[in-house]
């Protein structure tokens, strides 16, 4: 990334590879879960994603995990509260989520986490609202809630919403507020061992979940081709390799860029939707990511 002589900064090919592969990533997770609805239970699955991806990861964090011991004890409280809000509850809920809703709807409700930061940071973190601040947040809710009533109004009075919609906007609220925390308490620890700490604490907030998903037996585990390489395209490539390659760009590119890369998410869901799926992009879709791609920027302007 660098910086013209008016002073506006220009991408390189690297730093927007970096800022595109994460929401792309994030797409084909939708997709997969979605398509996993039947073979695996969501629960479940997200219990045996993340799994599997702290055992990818064990054996090139150990040694730092064994460095940094003294500062794991020291923080373990604030660790577990991040691993349980981000792996445990946020990603339970979009799969959750996908058992009954659509990729493109669940991606558009989670591409409205910046708004939903903006309003946790006033209420809890005394963070500084301004009036662009206001009308962003009000025109981004208005998109999610075009998402949600899929364009009819008369469903606010039957209050007739897909259940998938509601646990990805309980989910997306989980995010804002694990991302909060690590904007205000991140341990001082190198990025590989929190994220395996996080991993380790949100499996096992997962255990007594997944016990009772199993136990219920509402989708029974058909282990088989397809369900393995679902299993592992979500612990490698949405999990480990995206979440390397966006804490890179905000690195290379500060915080404010990548929440408008961030945004793509809905569009590459929407494009991978019609390709795999057959499930065509409404007017609804259209207008709720308009609205929530123009509340993010007037929210965002200086």
């Amino acid at each position: 990334m660098t910086t013209s002589a008016t002073g506006r900064t220009r991408l390189d090919w690297g730093t927007l590879g970096l800022l595109t592969f994460p929401p792309l990533s994030w797409a084909g997770n939708a997709i997969v879960g979605h398509y996993a609805a039947g073979a695996i239970p969501p629960i479940t699955l997200n219990f045996a994603r993340w799994a599997l991806a702290g055992l990818l990861l064990a054996p090139y964090v150990w040694r730092g995990v064994r460095e940094h011991a003294a500062a794991l004890r020291q923080h373990a409280g604030v660790i577990a509260a991040m691993g349980m809000l981000s792996v445990s509850v946020y990603n339970a809920m979009q799969y959750l989520a996908l058992t009954t809703s659509s990729p493109i709807n669940v991606t558009l409700i989670g591409a409205s986490a910046p708004i939903f930061l903006l309003i946790i940071g006033a209420l809890f973190f005394r963070e500084r609202v301004r009036g662009w601040h206001v009308a962003g947040a009000l025109l981004c809710l208005a998109g999610v809630g075009v998402v949600m009533l899929r364009g009819d109004p008369a469903r606010l009075a039957q209050l007739d919403f897909v259940a998938g919609d509601l646990f990805m906007l309980a989910g997306t609220i989980t995010w804002s507020a694990y991302t909060w925390l690590l904007r205000k308490k991140r341990p001082d620890l190198p990025l590989a061992v929190l994220l395996f700490a996080q991993i380790v604490a949100g499996v096992a907030a997962c255990v007594p979940f997944v016990a009772w998903e199993l136990l219920s037996g509402s989708v029974p585990i058909h282990w088989n081709g397809k369900a393995l390489g679902i299993l592992v395209y979500v612990a490698t490539i949405p999990s480990l390799l995206a979440y390397f390659a966006w804490d890179r760009a905000i690195a290379r590119a500060g915080a404010q860029l990548p929440v408008f890369f961030f945004t793509l998410t809905p569009v590459f869901a929407a494009l991978m939707s019609s390709a795999l799926l057959g499930d065509w992009p409404r007017w609804y879709h259209a207008a709720g990511l308009g609205a929530i791609v123009a509340g993010i920027w007037i929210a965002n302007r200086r």
